[in-house]
């Protein structure tokens, strides 16, 4: 509850001119800490990747234990989606769209997980244990060999077998 309010707070805070707390008698401008506290984005180049490492040995485990019961035990899906395999299928009528096969940008399989994951409890996984998870993940889908260990300048240096499979935005507003 007491996140879901600090959200609140800064909704509040950044949707209202500077001047609406004196104004309207409510909302405060966010605090420096209140921000950072939300300011976890990591870019697809690696800008914003925090400090640590993890290897995919170890992230086996922490796969097995927080990951396996909604991605299947070798992250082939069911119930949730698969996190490995479809090499190839993009351009099948069914493409199996996974870390593997889709995903242009290994840094943003570490925002994702530590955004998202595990569904049940969000942010829950440490920095290191999300380094150890997405080396895991990235070795069963062959991108990684099975001994890699994961900081940010080594992930930030993958280049996924998807990169060049996207069309840039032809939007002259849009960059």
């Amino acid at each position: 509850m007491r996140r879901e309010l600090a959200c609140l707070a800064l909704l509040i805070a950044a949707a209202t001119p500077a001047g609406a707390a004196e104004r309207y008698g409510f909302g405060r401008p966010p605090t420096e800490a209140e921000i950072a506290a939300f300011a976890i984005d990591v870019r697809a180049d690696g800008r914003g990747l925090p400090p640590g490492r993890g290897s995919a040995e170890s992230g086996r485990a922490i796969y097995e234990a927080k990951c396996a019961a909604c991605h299947g035990a070798n992250a082939e899906g069911k119930p949730a989606d698969a996190l490995a395999g479809g090499a190839g299928t993009l351009t099948a009528a069914k493409p199996l769209k996974t870390i593997g096969s889709f995903w242009p940008y290994a840094p943003t399989l570490f925002d994702y997980v530590r955004r998202a994951m595990p569904f049940d409890a969000p942010q829950s996984l440490s920095n290191d244990e999300v380094y150890a998870v997405s080396a895991y993940l990235l070795n069963l889908n062959g991108i990684v060999a099975a001994d890699a260990t994961l900081d940010a300048g080594s992930l930030a240096a993958i280049r996924m077998p998807n990169r060049d499979g996207f069309e840039p935005d032809p939007r002259p507003d849009v960059k």
